[in-house]
């Protein structure tokens, strides 16, 4: 067997593979995503409710707040405002 024959075997192999697991990643990608929007609504109204009340501790709602909450879930969101107030002290 030559090189092509073997780089098309292998090419071959890996798109049955990622066919596979296409449906488990989708599903997984969804998640992340469904997260990543329910956590910058959360960023919002948390940070409407603490304006109105006059504290200043607002987390930004920008990629890297998102993916953190899109990652970690709640405990993300929590460990933002919890870095806010140490930032505070």
């Amino acid at each position: 067997m030559n090189q092509t024959n073997i780089l098309l075997i292998m090419g071959i192999c890996v798109l049955i593979l990622l066919a596979l697991a296409w449906r488990r990643r989708l599903e997984w990608l969804l998640n992340l995503l469904l997260r990543g929007v329910l956590g910058a609504v959360a960023i919002f109204f948390i940070n409407l409710a603490m304006a109105s009340r006059g504290y200043s501790t607002l987390v930004g709602v920008n990629p890297a707040t998102v993916l953190t909450c899109s990652v970690l879930g709640f405990p993300g969101l929590a460990a933002l405002y919890g870095l806010q107030v140490l930032h505070l002290l």
